[in-house]
């Protein structure tokens, strides 16, 4: 598979490393030499300076060979031209990232896709649901609804009065068991775990479950769920303003903002439940003063990642329950993750993961990167006479890096245990290490 990847930014260049591992023919184009220059890791990416919305620059990168067009420059307008450009140039996909949420609506994007661009992908906006998921349900760490809500994927914190301390998962109730440890993150390892293994205190622990059996997970956990009703925001980003409308409108928000004529633009934008306030939120004096010792939940947006940790960290200090940091760089995730910080919004993780479900060859209908797991959760629906229906699931000998999750049957979600059968056309949940996801084709194909 050829793929040309527009814009050697911080999502084009992730992007780019994370498919040349899949032994993919990238080609990573931008017209700035300067960002193509990055230690690779023995990754196969070719790099070429050129420019996007050249018609010479894209036929020279072999854009008529493309399976995939990836455009994710800083701008919108490149963006999609590039992708009507290389569509026309015989690009077989095309995926341009968009920063306007006008084109997502179903009369616009119906036109963007006859004119050439197949899919689209705001970034922000996604983050900013994600962020709004973290505060409906303070008590986890990561929730994502899967199969369309039918199973749910959640990451909870585990302390010394969770029932489940010291507990091996083979002791687990077997009976109509109500969910599925999935990993387990340890320190700075993710255990794709078996019957042997135990939960300890502080351990990271994903659950699959269905939306019945949340609160099982819950009370197991040991894990309160207060109401919030007051929430900061630290730095005005488009993120920050995408959040403010999809939270609910009886949650009081007050986002502090540095710039001041930033702030009196965002002022005239969100709604009438949000309070922008010109200031530093690393301000402490300024957090007593508009009240964070009665907020629920600290939101830190800042292109700095230092300071949203630290100013998560100074949020915990004052009672916070749920710290939320957007954290760019991945090798901050762990000392995020160490320090407690309960979330982390990933723009890169968001962006890559959403692309690279398009790129497998297994039927998949959705594919997460988990930021604190360095692993995947993938949907998939097993084809007749596949490898995953022979045998049940205890007898499939399946790499160690993965596990079976759960799985939807004739609309009916289902936990997996080793004498469950997969049959054709189940949609099944994989929780999986990154070097394992290119083995699910073998198995659901």
């Amino acid at each position: 598979m050829k793929i040309v990847i527009a814009g050697a930014g911080e999502v084009g260049t992730y992007l780019a490393k994370m498919l040349a591992q899949e032994n993919l023919d990238i080609i990573l184009m931008d017209p700035d030499e300067e960002r193509l220059q990055f230690p690779t890791s023995g990754a196969e990416i070719l790099p070429m300076v050129g420019n996007p919305t050249s018609p010479r620059d894209l036929n020279e990168a072999g854009i008529k060979n493309a399976d995939l067009f990836v455009s994710v420059t800083p701008e919108e307008s490149t963006n999609i031209a590039a992708c009507i450009l290389a569509t026309n140039l015989g690009a077989h996909k095309t995926f341009a990232r968009i920063n306007n949420f006008e084109y997502l609506l179903p009369k616009n994007k119906e036109l963007l896709e006859s004119l050439g661009i197949s899919f689209m992908i705001y970034p922000e906006m996604l983050a900013a649901r994600e962020i709004v998921t973290a505060i409906k349900r303070p008590w986890t760490r990561q929730y994502f609804e899967l199969s369309g809500g039918a199973i749910i994927l959640i990451g909870v914190k585990i302390r010394e009065n969770s029932q489940l301390v010291n507990m091996k998962l083979a002791e687990l109730p077997g009976e109509n068991k109500s969910f599925h440890i999935v990993a387990i993150k340890r320190k700075n390892e993710t255990i794709i775990p078996r019957g042997s293994d135990q939960v300890l205190p502080g351990d990271l622990v994903f659950f699959t479950t269905t939306k019945e059996h949340i609160k099982d997970i819950q009370i197991q956990a040991g894990k309160a769920n207060p109401e919030v009703k007051k929430i900061f925001i630290m730095g005005g980003s488009r993120i920050a303003l995408r959040a403010c409308q999809y939270l609910p409108g009886n949650i009081r928000i007050k986002v502090i903002e540095l710039n001041k004529e930033k702030s009196h633009r965002i002022a005239e934008v969100v709604p009438s439940n949000v309070l922008i306030i010109n200031g530093d939120g690393r301000n402490l004096d300024l957090l007593i003063q508009e009240g964070i010792k009665d907020a629920q939940a600290f939101v830190a947006l800042t292109e700095n990642e230092s300071t949203n940790i630290l100013a998560c960290l100074a949020a915990k200090r004052y009672g916070v329950v749920k710290t939320i940091a957007k954290i760019e760089n991945l090798d901050y995730i762990p000392l995020a993750e160490s320090m407690d910080i309960g979330a982390v919004i990933n723009k890169k993780l968001i962006a890559a993961s959403h692309i690279y479900q398009f790129l497998l060859d297994a039927d998949v209908s959705n594919v997460k990167s988990l930021a604190f797991a360095s692993a995947d959760v993938a949907e998939l629906v097993a084809r007749p006479n596949s490898k995953i229906t022979r045998k049940p699931v205890k007898d499939l000998s399946l790499p160690k890096d993965l596990t079976l999750g759960g799985l939807i049957r004739d609309g009916e979600p289902m936990m997996i245990n080793g004498n469950t059968q997969i049959q054709a056309y189940d949609n099944v949940v994989v929780f999986c290490m990154d070097t394992a996801i290119r083995k699910l084709e073998d198995y659901f194909n």
